[in-house]
C-alpha cells in the first residue's frame, strides 16, 4: 500500500538575524483507521512522530479522550458488586494506621490478614492517612465489614489514581517503539484492559499500580537503563511476591547484557551497583522487620503453603486438566465397577471447588515440590535461550514464558494470575501474525476465564459487553492487517481448529449463563438433585476450556521463541 498524500504547510521561521526563510514540512491530510493498524504502511510512512499536534501536557487529544472516557466508565462501576477483597484493603489500611508496625504481621482480628511484602504495607498506611479524615470508622481495625459509601468511594478512587502508573508507563513506550503508531494500538489496548476493569475496577486489586511498576521496568530495558530497570523490578518484589514467577528471567537477563560483556566477560562495577541497588531496596522494606526479629513471621504471612493445589475456582492451567481427568476416571470406576483402588479423601476433595488440600481420588496426588520442579524445568529451557541471546525481545518473550510456565504448573495458582501472561505478552503481540495469533488466543481464553469472578447479573452483562468491545476495537482490525494465510496443509488445519476454538467460546458463553436458570426451574424433579449437586460443571467447563486455549497459546509461543533468531 503506498503512503497517503500530503499536503504542504508553510510556516514562518525568524532567525536571530531577523532575516527571513520559508520552511515546507510535510503532514498527512488524512491517515485512515486501515493504515494506521496495518505494519506495513505505517513503516513506509514518512511522517515524524513529533510532528503530530499533542494537547495539555503534551498528551495528545486522543489519549486524553481515552483517559476520561476510561475514568468515567470505572466511575460507573463504583456501586458495583466487591468482593471479599474489598474488605481485605479496608482492613489491611485500619491495622497499618491503627497499630504500631511492629504488630502489623501479627494483627489476626480479622480473617484477611496481611500477607502482602512491606511495599504494600506501605503503601497501605499512606492510602490510610486522607482515608482517616475522611471517615474515621474506615480505618477502625475492630470495625469489621465496613461498607459505607465513603469507604467505596474512597477506595475504588484509589484504584482509579494508581492505575495512573500504569497509564504514564504505557504512554512512555511510544517514543523510541519500532513502530509508534501500533505500539499506540498496544498501549491503549492494554489500559482499557478487559482483566484489569473486571479484576480491579469491579472484584477490586490493586494489579494496574503494580503493574505499571513492572511497565515501567521493562520499559527501562528497552530504553537500556538495565540498573534502574533492575531496581524497579526488586521494588515490584517488595509490593507483591507473585512476580517472583518472572524473577529468572529477569536475573539471567540483567546478568548477561548488564552484568557482564558480549564475549563474557565480567563487568564487576556494573554487578556491584546492580547488587547494591536491589539489596538497598530489600534493606528499605524488610530493615525495620529484621530490627524487630520478625522474618520469620513475615515469611510465614507471605508464604502460606497450607493451601492445595487449586484454587476454589480452578485456574486454566494444567492442573485443571489433570483434576478433570481425575473426576472423569472416578466416575469410570463407579459406572464399571473397575477394581481400581480409590482414595475416599479425594472422592469429594475437588468436585464443588472448595478451598483447602486438593486430594485425587485416583491419580497421584501432586505436591508443592512436584510443582516446583516441573515449574522450573521448563523455565529452565527459556532461560538457556535468553542466556544466549540476551536482546530485550528475547528478554520479554521470555519473561511472558517465565510467567506463563508458573502460571500452568505452580501451586494454588489464581485465575487472576494470567494477567502475568496477558501483560507482557500484549507488548509483542504486533511483530507478526505469529505472535499476534498467540496474543490472540491467551486473551481470549484469559479473559474469559475471569468471568467466573463477576457472576452476579447486571455485572455479567458488563463483563460480556465491555469484553467484546474491547475484541472488536482491538483484535479483528489488526488481525485484519496482521494475518497471514497458512501455507502448509498443516498450518492450514491448526488454523481451522484455532478459529473454531474461538467461536466455541460463544456456545460456552450461553451454557454457562443458562445452565444456572436450567437447574433452578427443575430443581423441583427428579433430576433437581442431580443438577444440584452438579452446580459446579459450569465452572469446571469453562476452566477446562479456557486451559486448552491458555495451553495451546503457550505451546505455540514456546515453539516459536525457541526457534526465534534474535
Amino acid at each position: 500500500m503506498s503512503s497517503p498524500k500530503h499536503s504542504k504547510r508553510q510556516s514562518l521561521t525568524i532567525s536571530p538575524a531577523s532575516s527571513l526563510r520559508i520552511r515546507t514540512t510535510s503532514i498527512p491530510a488524512k491517515v485512515p483507521l486501515d493504515q494506521l493498524l496495518n505494519p506495513e504502511t505505517t513503516r513506509s510512512s514518512t511522517i515524524p512522530e513529533e510532528t503530530k499536534p499533542t494537547g495539555w501536557l503534551g498528551i495528545s487529544n486522543i489519549e486524553w479522550d481515552i483517559l476520561v472516557v476510561a475514568t468515567a466508565a470505572k466511575l460507573l462501576l463504583f456501586p458495583a458488586y466487591r468482593s471479599t477483597d474489598f474488605e481485605v484493603h479496608r482492613n489491611w489500611m485500619a491495622l497499618t494506621n491503627s497499630l504500631p508496625v511492629s504488630k502489623w504481621y501479627y494483627e489476626a482480628t480479622s480473617e484477611w490478614t496481611l500477607d502482602y511484602p512491606p511495599f504494600f504495607a506501605y503503601f497501605e498506611y499512606l492510602l490510610s492517612i486522607p482515608a482517616r479524615f475522611i471517615d474515621p470508622k474506615m480505618v477502625d481495625v475492630k470495625n469489621l465489614g465496613y461498607d459505607a459509601w465513603s469507604v467505596v468511594a474512597y477506595q475504588r478512587t484509589t484504584v482509579i489514581l494508581s492505575e495512573l502508573v500504569m497509564a504514564l508507563a504505557l504512554r512512555s513506550f511510544i517514543p523510541g517503539s519500532v513502530n509508534p503508531r501500533i505500539q499506540r494500538i498496544i498501549s491503549a489496548s492494554l489500559f482499557l484492559h478487559p482483566g484489569f476493569l473486571i479484576v480491579d475496577h469491579i472484584h477490586f486489586q490493586y494489579n494496574g499500580f503494580m503493574f505499571g511498576i513492572l511497565l515501567w521496568s521493562i520499559l527501562m530495558a528497552r530504553n537500556d537503563k538495565k540498573l534502574l530497570s533492575g531496581i524497579l523490578f526488586a521494588v515490584l518484589l517488595n509490593f507483591k511476591h507473585i512476580y517472583m514467577y518472572i524473577a529468572p528471567a529477569y536475573f539471567v537477563y540483567l546478568l548477561r547484557s548488564y552484568c557482564m560483556t558480549p564475549s563474557g566477560a565480567i563487568q564487576f562495577a556494573n554487578f556491584v551497583s546492580l547488587a547494591q541497588g536491589v539489596l538497598a531496596v530489600f534493606a528499605v522494606s524488610f530493615g525495620p522487620f529484621a530490627i524487630m526479629g520478625q522474618i520469620p513471621q513475615v515469611l510465614s504471612r507471605l508464604f502460606p503453603f497450607t493451601r492445595g493445589l487449586n484454587h476454589a475456582y480452578w485456574a486454566p492451567n494444567a492442573w485443571a486438566l489433570v483434576t478433570t481427568v481425575d473426576r472423569v476416571l472416578l466416575q469410570l470406576v463407579k459406572l464399571r465397577g473397575l477394581q481400581v483402588q480409590v482414595d475416599a479423601s479425594g472422592v469429594e476433595s475437588t468436585s464443588r471447588g472448595l478451598v483447602g488440600d486438593t486430594v485425587f481420588a485416583v491419580l497421584p496426588n501432586i505436591k508443592p515440590i512436584h510443582t516446583f520442579a516441573i515449574t522450573i524445568a521448563f523455565q529452565m529451557i527459556f532461560l538457556v535461550k535468553l542466556w544466549r541471546n540476551p536482546t530485550y525481545k528475547s528478554f520479554v518473550t521470555a519473561l511472558t514464558l517465565c510467567g506463563y510456565a508458573s502460571f500452568l504448573f505452580g501451586w494454588h495458582v489464581h485465575e487472576k494470575a494470567i494477567l502475568l501472561v496477558l501483560v507482557p505478552l500484549s507488548l509483542i503481540a504486533g511483530e507478526r501474525h505469529g505472535y499476534f495469533r498467540i496474543f490472540t488466543l491467551a486473551s481470549v481464553s484469559g479473559i474469559f476465564s475471569l468471568f467466573p469472578l463477576l457472576f452476579t447479573p447486571a455485572e455479567s452483562i458488563i463483563k460480556v459487553v465491555y469484553s467484546l468491545l474491547w475484541f472488536f476495537v482491538v483484535i479483528l482490525p489488526m488481525s485484519k492487517q496482521l494475518y497471514e494465510f497458512p501455507t502448509t496443509p498443516i498450518g492450514v488445519v491448526i488454523d481451522f481448529l484455532e478459529r473454531g476454538y474461538l467461536y466455541g467460546f460463544v456456545l460456552l458463553q450461553a451454557f454457562t449463563s443458562l445452565y444456572p436458570v436450567v437447574a433452578a426451574r427443575s430443581s423441583a424433579t427428579a433430576n433437581g438433585d442431580s443438577l444440584a449437586r452438579l452446580e459446579f460443571l459450569p465452572l469446571m467447563i469453562t476452566s477446562v476450556y479456557c486451559a486448552l486455549g491458555v495451553i495451546w497459546a503457550f505451546v505455540k509461543l514456546s515453539v516459536l521463541y525457541l526457534r526465534e533468531k534474535f
